[in-house]
């Protein structure tokens, strides 16, 4: 025989309630109609479903082996209806946006959120990744978009725009070792303990680079992985850091001094893929979220 939905569904209320009254009410039935509906069931079926009774129904071992069926030809026929109708939806764009670290932590994060909220249909897959490492991939067409630094970018031939000032600063307690100081250099840092990144890190890696074979000799009294614990440990007095400015928190009671050293003054750059054709419009609102984060932080 044949089965009709609106009935398996109907007879899966009654039995979970225990009343045909309660099972018309969940399909918005009436009383007459659902009573009906079942008693077609049994009469096509041959047998019967359900035992009246009078504090409700219950079903008859012919009517708990309908009910599991009925349950399982109901999800089958939802997960068919969810296949179907996922060929009928706007098709999910992709895009894959990289950056350094100094990036990642507050101007990628700043710029995701409201981008990733006005645009449902979008998907961005998000990496750590190293200025040259970067600028390769968007030269192979592997990423949408990347946050790089100015002197590693400059020559790429890539797409470019300015974003923002990332330069380098030195950071510790307030009321500590760099009060009444506004600059410093590098070598004056290294003769105070300092908290840093792990040697991993982007950009530790790009400052070691700059400062060369003849860079100061410096004590660590402990890295990190996070910028957010890196700042957090300087200003409760562990030691001076050497963090990008836009790593810190303006609310957050900090001594900030200049780097006097040239390599501290960066710049970070907007850097657009080597794709064939024009950019996306989803990644021309992903770049306008980030101009705009750049903006704020």
């Amino acid at each position: 025989m044949r089965y009709d939905l609106d009935d398996l569904r109907l007879f899966l209320h009654i039995v979970t309630e225990g009343s045909i009254t309660a099972g018309a009410r969940r399909m918005h039935l009436s009383l007459p109609s659902a009573s009906a509906r079942v008693r077609s069931l049994e009469h096509h079926a041959g047998v019967t479903l359900l035992i009246r009774g009078r504090r409700g129904v219950r079903p008859t071992p012919a009517g708990a082996t309908l009910a599991r069926h009925a349950r399982d030809v109901l999800d089958r026929t939802a997960r068919l209806d969810s296949a179907v109708a996922s060929y009928t939806r706007s098709p999910i764009a992709q895009l894959t946006l990289l950056g350094g670290g100094s990036a990642m932590h507050r101007l990628v994060p700043q710029a995701l959120v409201p981008f990733l909220r006005a645009h449902p249909d979008t998907d961005v897959t998000v990496s750590e990744s190293r200025t040259p490492q970067t600028v390769r991939r968007l030269a192979d067409g592997e990423a949408d978009l990347g946050v790089v630094i100015d002197d590693e970018a400059s020559d790429s031939g890539l797409r470019t725009e300015p974003l923002g000032d990332d330069s380098i600063v030195v950071i510790g307690q307030a009321g500590g070792v760099l009060g009444g100081r506004t600059s410093l250099t590098y070598s004056e840092v290294a003769e105070h303990p300092l908290v840093g990144l792990d040697a991993g890190s982007s950009l530790r890696r790009w400052i070691e680079k700059r400062l060369g074979p003849h860079a100061p000799v410096v004590r660590h009294r402990t890295t990190v992985a996070d910028l957010n614990v890196l700042v957090s440990l300087a200003a409760a007095g562990a030691g001076l850091a050497v963090v990008p400015r836009r790593a810190i928190d303006p609310h957050h009671p900090l001594d900030v001094c200049e780097l006097q050293d040239p390599w501290a003054r960066r710049r970070h750059l907007l850097a657009w893929g080597a794709k064939d054709g024009a950019a996306s419009p989803a990644a021309e609102a992903l770049a306008a979220h980030l101009r705009r984060a750049a903006l704020e932080s």
